[in-house]
């Protein structure tokens, strides 16, 4: 193994059968027949998504911008970075993110890096997330974005990264999008070539092609 690159690799077992015992609005319920290494078959129930698009924004001061809101299925408060679904077909995720900084922070910035690609949960649903690091941040031109629903009540903070690292760490902060972008940024300000060895915003994103 030392020899190979280490790297995720396509692959796709044979499948005999695929139902949709639910579809919502966003998102759907897929069951499927797998054929397993030993020649049996397995049942595979997972959530179908679009993707997500997140955004790490940091301040010259070295804060995250960070909101919390009412997460009904884990029924808490959860702070957690300024986030949206990729709910429009072959909708370019860095368009995505600047407007989802501006609707839930009435935020922009100058410059846009990716940060990280992940799959949220992947034993159990093909969400896929680009996150993104946002600086040389500014307030938003114009009104702010008139929000509904649970976002009424969206709360705003910034908080120094090193302090997120630490309520991390002390089992204070459990989203787990806000945990990587944490993590990741901290690792990236720390690694070698800093935040120019990361990605640029246009870069491919082999999960969730765009135009």
């Amino acid at each position: 193994m030392d020899d190979q690159r280490i790297h995720d690799v396509a692959e796709e077992w044979e499948i005999r059968g695929t139902t949709t015992p639910f579809q919502g609005r966003v998102t759907g319920v897929r069951t499927e027949e797998v054929r397993m290494p030993d020649g049996g078959w397995a049942r595979r129930d997972y959530q179908t998504h679009p993707g997500s698009v997140s955004v790490l924004a940091l301040d010259d001061q070295q804060r995250v911008l960070i909101v919390r809101q009412y997460r009904h299925p884990v029924r808490q408060r959860l702070w957690e970075l300024p986030a949206g679904l990729l709910d429009v077909p072959g909708e370019n995720p860095l368009h995505a993110a600047q407007r989802e900084l501006y609707e839930e922070a009435h935020c922009k910035a100058g410059t846009w890096r990716v940060l990280v690609d992940f799959y949220t949960s992947p034993g159990g649903t093909d969400e896929a997330l680009r996150l993104f690091l946002a600086t040389d941040l500014a307030a938003a031109e114009g009104d702010r974005y008139e929000a509904h629903g649970e976002e009424l009540e969206i709360e705003t903070a910034r908080v120094p990264l090193a302090e997120l690292v630490r309520l991390i760490h002390a089992g204070e902060l459990h989203n787990p999008t806000l945990i990587t972008g944490t993590l990741a940024l901290h690792a990236a300000l720390t690694g070698p070539g800093g935040l120019d060895a990361l990605r640029s915003p246009e870069a491919p994103w082999p999960a969730r092609p765009f135009s």
